[in-house]
């Protein structure tokens, strides 16, 4: 029978509907060969064709903007928000505007056009997320920007508009609202409970076991007790800590750990399937809460929104988390 469930921090309510599916089988993607071909403005030699770094992580002497990088960040060509000017904020009427005002990077992963994240060691993973950890203590220094959000899409139907394996990150001058509406549930049942909610959420994952994916020293990844799609998981790290940009070391080597093997099981169930993952970390200018952990979102393309899910605000998933959890316990990656 479908199954109604809610998202314990948010109160989005999502409809569990299993006679959809049963198997890994049911969701397979075509691979689809990379191109060899097309101009890539991420590749080595093409720096030119990118604005210039504002980072990158070399092996030997530092040549800006030349060819011997490991892991580069440029502003984005075609940004959705730009980092010049003021914000201007204004009322028209009953609404309510601003200028565009914000920083729109890109953080190219590796410089081989043919590999995914998934295809990259732990070593390289863990690159990337000291690359988004530089850049938000630059970026928080600018007082204009309220929260910075890092995000992946990876495959065209998850929006990615080039092939070549790239993170993105978007300094915002406002909190947005999913972020906003997690840390609004989360100070709610501090205030009831005094505890952290995803800290709660953490200690009876492990206690029950069942939506328990993988786990290392510091991270634990999970299948949430409400989930959007089929096989969404969340990394959560084991130890409170409100910002991504201060988790301490031995939490990145542990965090690229967790987020390569559920990439790797991914695709050994599914046939590297296209995924959007988000980093939800609190905002930039508030001290340490007691009350809100960051941690990270990944969503699988694996269904379609269509008009339900659009007009009511519920998502409906084929699969049980339960389900999906132990389908990526049980996968063989190498």
């Amino acid at each position: 029978m479908p199954e109604l469930r809610k998202d314990p921090v948010i109160g989005r309510w999502v409809i569990i509907s299993t006679e959809r599916a049963e198997r890994p089988n049911d969701f397979k993607i075509q691979l689809v060969e990379r191109a060899k071909n097309n101009f890539c403005p991420f590749c080595p030699g093409h720096e030119a064709s990118t604005p210039p770094e504002v980072l990158a992580y070399r092996p030997g002497p530092a040549n800006p903007n030349g060819p011997n990088w490991q892991l580069r960040v440029v502003p984005n060509k075609f940004p959705a928000l730009i980092i010049e000017g003021d914000l201007d904020r204004e009322g028209h009427g009953l609404y309510d505007k601003m200028n565009g005002v914000g920083a729109h990077e890109v953080i190219i992963e590796t410089r081989d056009h043919s590999k995914s994240l998934s295809d990259l060691t732990v070593g390289e993973v863990e690159a990337l997320l000291w690359a988004c950890h530089d850049r938000i203590i630059d970026l928080r220094r600018d007082s204009r920007f309220r929260y910075v959000l890092v995000f992946k899409n990876h495959g065209e139907s998850a929006g990615a508009s080039l092939e070549h394996s790239h993170t993105q990150l978007i300094a915002l001058p406002i909190i947005p609202r999913r972020v906003q509406s997690e840390l609004d549930g989360a100070a709610k049942h501090y205030e009831f409970k005094e505890r952290c909610i995803y800290c709660d959420i953490i200690a009876q994952e492990k206690r029950e076991s069942e939506r328990v994916v993988y786990e290392n020293d510091e991270m634990l990844v999970i299948a949430p007790w409400a989930p959007r799609r089929p096989f969404e998981t969340w990394i959560l790290p084991k130890k409170h800590i409100s910002h991504f940009e201060d988790a301490q070391n031995g939490i990145y080597p542990a965090f690229a750990d967790a987020l390569l093997t559920i990439l790797k099981k991914l695709n050994a169930l599914v046939g590297d399937p296209p995924y959007n993952f988000t980093i939800h970390s609190s905002p930039l200018q508030k001290p340490n809460l007691p009350h809100f952990h960051w941690h990270l979102e990944l969503t699988p393309t694996l269904t379609k929104i269509a008009g339900f899910e659009s007009g009511s605000g519920f998502y409906i998933n084929p699969m049980s988390p339960e389900k999906a959890a132990a389908f990526l316990r049980n996968a063989q990656i190498t």
